[in-house]
């Protein structure tokens, strides 16, 4: 330091009366300031009081606001350092739908990719619950009602006629998951083979026949596993043929003599589209055989049928019409035909809704619309509500 500016300022101490606090000082109020006071190593009371005058002058900086002639160092001085502020949390986003890598319900893909979840992208995983069959809750009314089912095998008739109505109520569920993907496409992106358990249960209730205490008058049960190999072979017209599979099922109604039916059947299928507007579904099955004893109905494939082709135009959002045949590939032509149409009843507009509901209207006709009346050719009309594969 220089001697001049230390003798000075050793002088101008010296002549302040000693009291403490006083502002007597003239101590600069740079931020450096303070090492003036500490090089007063001779005279330790003029020494403490300089330190006590610069603190003074460094909290009357603090308490007024920098002049606007200050110094950027000074101001910075007098002014605490600002505290940072602590990051804002990431916004929390809550969606309904999956991700489009995997989304099955992304109308980026086509019906049967989606139904079938036959894409890396359309794929929502295994076991989560979805739509099969649409699930019905319908009036229907028939040119006739078996009130006395029967089949060729002994103890199979029932033993009296129950005044059943023409008019009933149909309710119909039907749900399946996926239990298993990737067994022989592995991870590809545009093959995603899959192994689907589905349930499918039809009740016919006689809600109009008070005078029976309105009895369901059959219930078929219908559990089946099912194997669905994706493909993209390209077919004329425009048309894709999109997988191939092979189902196991069973379909019982569960009542006991005379009333039992059931049956076996293995069903090799597969299914088409051209675009967003046709698909077509074709199905061939083969009766699992049973002993004679064991056989409700040895005649159901010869009355259901043995194939069935389905076919459906969507010819814009909200409409939906198809026809379903069955046959039973014998010369006498045994069978059905089935015609409907489901009209999208509601629209909520929101992001990756559905809009399931439906108003479903159906026509039959043949043998098979339910099991207990395999053996029966009815034509029977159905209206009411669905849900589609929500």
């Amino acid at each position: 330091m220089n001697p001049l500016f230390t003798t000075v300022l050793i002088a101008s101490c010296a002549v302040t009366t000693g009291a403490r606090g006083q502002n007597t000082l003239n101590i600069p109020a740079e931020s450096k300031a303070w090492q003036a006071c500490a090089d007063l190593t001779g005279d330790s009371a003029a020494r403490l009081a300089c330190f006590d005058q610069w603190a003074q002058q460094q909290l009357n900086a603090a308490m007024r606001p920098p002049s606007p002639g200050a110094s950027a160092l000074a101001q910075t001085a007098a002014t605490p350092a600002a505290v940072p502020a602590a990051p804002a949390a990431a916004p929390v986003t809550i969606t309904m739908t999956a991700p489009a890598a995997h989304d099955c319900k992304s109308k980026q893909f086509s019906e049967l990719s989606r139904f079938w979840e036959l894409e890396a992208g359309s794929d929502c995983g295994t076991f989560g619950i979805r739509g099969f069959h649409p699930i019905s809750l319908a009036w229907i009314s028939s040119d006739s009602v078996n009130t006395q089912p029967n089949s060729p095998v002994p103890d199979h008739t029932a033993t009296t006629a129950l005044g059943y109505q023409k008019n009933e109520v149909r309710i119909q569920l039907s749900v399946r998951t996926k239990v298993a993907q990737g067994l022989l496409t592995g991870n590809q992106e545009l093959k995603r083979d899959s192994i689907w358990f589905g349930y499918s249960q039809q009740s016919n209730w006689q809600i109009f026949s008070g005078d029976l205490s309105r009895p369901f008058r059959t219930t078929d049960h219908e559990p089946e596993v099912t194997y669905i190999y994706p493909t993209d072979f390209k077919l004329p017209l425009g048309w894709r043929w999109r997988y191939t599979g092979l189902s196991l099922v069973h379909q019982s109604n569960g009542q006991p003599l005379p009333l039992s039916r059931s049956w076996n059947r293995n069903v090799l299928m597969a299914g088409m589209e051209n675009g967003n507007q046709f698909r077509v579904g074709a199905k061939l099955w083969k009766r699992v055989n049973e002993g004679s004893a064991n056989d409700d109905n040895p005649d159901i494939i010869d009355k259901i049928g043995r194939a069935e082709v389905a076919a459906f135009w969507t010819p814009d959002a909200t409409n939906t019409y198809g026809l379903t045949l069955r046959h039973s590939l014998r010369s006498d032509a045994n069978g059905s035909l089935r015609l409907e149409w489901l009209k999208q009843l509601s629209t909520s507009g929101l992001p990756g809704s559905q809009d399931a509901l439906r108003f479903h209207t159906q026509l039959f006709s043949g043998y098979g619309d339910s099991l207990v009346d395999y053996n029966r050719r009815r034509t029977v009309l159905s209206i009411g509500l669905s849900l589609v594969d929500w």
